[in-house]
């Protein structure tokens, strides 16, 4: 007798998601970690804040209890609300945990004022408390971060995946999702070579395999889009959408629901507006503390300079910035006085593909003192100059010579959308190790689609280690 099948919709059926546990865990463990830096950084506070009658954290003198509960719900609930328990990246954003903080501590003194004015901590008390929740929570939170980043780099705690898409798109993928170091790929599924329309072989191979989630980088049939995604629900599996083909700004775009129907409005795109000058702010502080820090060295090496060979210390090149303006960047020379010119007889020996870029590892225009400035990136120092008078960034899309924009492609200029940078993804991803310009590209659009204050600190903490590694430098 012909066994009957199940309805896949049945919701009797359906497995719990794979992962679903240890992703409340994970929140759990997050949620307790905060929880006691919030209490301590309270307890500190109230410890060393000016004292105030009737006020206190844990229980007061006429037997009501205290205030460090409602304390840590309301400032728990807010991070929840802010997405920083969430699954996506955005549970690592600095930026917003500190904003997230910063809100918290002003509705904790709202409700205090309103709720029991006559009880309430000190001035001094709440600013101690928001001080040390910023510097406590971030603290926990980078460190945990890290941690998690280090396990990943090892091969731990990563993430069991399927890929299912066409053969080209599933090698893009793969290169894209391995760069994460948050998955492991144990299964690619080319729908080219597909015969049948049941997905069921598909869905045994990877609950043998022990996957707990399927990206799909190709586009789908509308019946093979509900029958797979079924399927997998039924197999407690999750599926998510890798849009490989689909050339458009995802991450300035958020999907909304008008009358039942789903579309995708486009945001402002980031480094713009109010973004722009939270970042020039950062510049200018943080590039007048670097030349301050630096003008010992930034001596030396125009000693070093003046002495190793003839012609000047510094070396002006004109490069493109935002909205295509041409500008002088400053660096110290490397090369000998006619470098220039002698390019045109180098250019057959470009190891850069598709020839936008000029990259050559033994370079013969190069001084002794030159190659070693290049080996530490030092010949980018004065850049600093080019930061504080507001044509570069701290970080950013590299400023291209003339040469090399001449050669782009139309969609390459997209780069100049924003302020070029004295460093960048592409540099602590590798420098010149990357030989194809379209894999630059790839970074810089990256940036500017993610950007945010916490990723520039992790860019320039990265460009310190990949300098003294001397990483992909000549």
């Amino acid at each position: 007798m012909h066994k009957q099948k199940l309805d896949i919709r049945a919701p009797i059926i359906a497995q719990l998601s794979r992962g679903t546990g240890i992703g409340w865990l994970r929140v759990a463990v997050l949620a307790i970690v905060d929880s006691l830096t919030i209490a301590a950084a309270w307890y500190l506070a109230d410890l060393w804040g000016t004292p105030v009658g009737g006020f206190s954290l844990l229980w007061n003198l006429d037997g009501k209890p205290g205030f460090l509960v409602p304390i840590m719900v309301i400032t728990i609930g807010i991070l929840w609300a802010s997405g920083l328990y969430g699954t996506d990246d955005r549970r690592r954003d600095f930026f917003s945990l500190i904003k997230s903080l910063t809100l918290a501590q002003g509705v904790l003194l709202i409700v205090g004022y309103l709720y029991e004015p006559e009880a309430v901590a000190s001035r001094s008390t709440f600013l101690l408390a928001w001080i040390f929740n910023l510097l406590f929570v971030f603290s926990e939170r980078l460190i945990i971060h890290l941690t998690i980043i280090n396990l990943r780099h090892k091969g731990a705690i990563r993430q069991r995946i399927s890929l299912v898409g066409q053969a080209p798109d599933i090698e893009e993928a793969q290169k894209l999702i391995q760069k994460t170091k948050q998955y492991v790929i144990c299964d690619a599924e080319d729908i080219g070579l597909r015969q049948e329309e049941d997905w069921s072989s598909l869905i045994d191979k990877l609950r043998l395999k022990q996957v707990s989630e399927v990206f799909v980088c190709s586009h789908l049939s509308v019946k093979q889009q509900v029958s797979l995604y079924w399927e997998l629900k039924t197999a407690g599996i999750h599926l998510r959408i890798l849009p490989m083909g689909l050339e458009l700004p995802i991450q300035w775009s958020e999907i909304k629901m008008v009358n039942g129907l789903p579309t995708m409005r486009f945001r402002s795109p980031p480094i713009i507006g109010g973004d722009f000058w939270i970042k020039r702010g950062f510049d200018l502080v943080a590039g007048s503390l670097i030349l301050l820090a630096t003008s010992p060295i930034l001596t030396a090496i125009a000693l070093a300079i003046k002495i190793d060979s003839p012609g000047p210390i510094f070396y002006k090149q004109t490069r493109i910035g935002v909205k295509g303006r041409e500008f002088k960047v400053w660096k110290f020379r490397t090369m000998v006085v006619d470098a220039e010119r002698l390019q045109k007889q180098l250019e057959e020996m470009n190891e850069m593909k598709g020839g936008i870029m000029f990259k050559m590892k033994e370079d013969p225009r190069i001084t002794k003192v030159g190659r070693f400035l290049r080996r530490y990136s030092l010949d980018e120092l004065p850049q600093i100059i080019n930061v504080l008078i507001g044509e570069m960034s701290l970080v950013g899309p590299r400023p291209f010579p003339l040469r090399d924009v001449e050669r782009f492609s139309e969609h390459h200029h997209m780069r100049h959308e924003v302020l070029p940078g004295i460093t960048g993804l592409w540099q602590v991803s590798g420098r010149s190790d990357i030989i194809d310009f379209e894999d630059v590209f790839r970074l810089d659009m990256t940036y500017i689609q993610n950007w945010s204050v916490s990723l520039d600190f992790q860019i320039l903490f990265q460009t310190i280690k990949v300098v003294l590694g001397k990483e992909g430098a000549y």
